[in-house]
């Protein structure tokens, strides 16, 4: 018995992560690359985000390979804190159209709404002042039409103020395992890039200097201005955790250094085999590949990687 009512309906999940057969589905779509460990398998019902959409008064999830709204209130694939508010949140009245962010937060919920509407009316205020008090944040177009505290994460023990639309990883289990194969491969090292940083899930952790286009490091959009080789050259291990995008300019730039080993954390194979042709061209070898189901339910694999300087 499938454990979501909607499967094979919204566009959410490809496969059915109840399913005894799951694992040999998705690993049967691992893209072709020299993997040097088994995957690493994430637990469905712990994602601590989600992007739902609105339009024409409704709420939810895009029905399959459609614009069409399938009205939600409910995802097995949601922690739970999730769940208890999407009844409330799915009876707002919505109007116009847009998407809506849910993130689980230390301290309570985040809800970030982008709407092609500049300004919510006084009705959806009205009825956003009403939601359950675990909502302690939401946000219109960047700003607060609520806020009874600052959203919160947590990497590790280090305690961050959460900017309302700010990458995160999906579920803090698979956060924590991507830490955890960070910190181990980087090892002893002393000199530390980690680049498109974010909030700083590996910054602390390995004490790193953080370069992103928005993040706890230095602001800089690795995208338009990649830091230069003389500049990575003063770096031992760099860490790269790039958008769907992936690095290619950051790449090239890191193919023309002498940085020891690059820690390269992707969550869009086909960037990642073009930037690894790039990494592998000036000098790099990958000596460590590592499939992670992050995105559980659906196609997508997060790779973990290390690069190390053939001489």
């Amino acid at each position: 018995m499938k454990t979501c009512p909607f499967f094979n309906i919204c566009g959410g999940c490809q496969y059915d992560f109840s399913d005894k057969n799951y694992q040999s589905e998705k690993t049967s779509v691992l893209p072709a690359i020299d993997f040097t460990h088994k995957p690493i398998w994430g637990n469905p019902g712990v994602r601590r985000r989600a992007d739902f959409a609105f339009a024409d008064g409704h709420f939810g999830f895009y029905h399959a390979q459609s614009k069409d709204i399938i009205d939600i209130n409910t995802c097995p694939n949601l922690l739970p804190e999730i769940n208890a508010i999407l009844p409330a949140v799915s009876l707002l009245p919505w109007s116009g159209s847009g998407s809506v962010l849910i993130t689980q937060c230390e301290n309570g919920t985040d809800i970030n709404i982008t709407s092609i509407v500049q300004y919510c009316n006084n009705d959806f205020k009205n009825a956003v002042a009403k939601l359950p008090a675990s909502i302690i944040r939401v946000t219109w177009n960047g700003k607060d039409i609520r806020k009874y505290a600052t959203p919160e994460i947590k990497f590790n023990n280090k305690i961050l103020p959460y900017t309302s639309g700010a990458f995160l990883q999906p579920s803090i289990e698979t956060e924590q395992i991507l830490r955890d194969l960070v910190i181990k491969y980087a090892g002893t090292a002393n000199k530390v890039a980690d680049l498109f940083c974010g909030l700083g899930n590996f910054t602390f952790a390995t004490n790193a200097h953080g370069f992103d286009i928005f993040g706890n490091g230095t602001e800089r959009d690795l995208f338009k201005k990649p830091l230069s080789a003389n500049n990575l050259n003063q770096y031992e291990i760099v860490i790269m955790d790039p958008p769907r995008a992936g690095a290619m300019a950051q790449s090239k730039e890191l193919a023309k250094s002498i940085v020891k080993r690059i820690i390269y954390v992707s969550c869009n194979p086909n960037t990642f085999i073009r930037d690894k042709r790039i990494l592998e061209n000036g000098g790099y070898k990958m000596t460590t590949a590592i499939p992670i189901d992050q995105f559980i339910g659906t196609k997508h694999w997060e790779i973990f990687s290390v690069f190390d300087k053939s001489y």
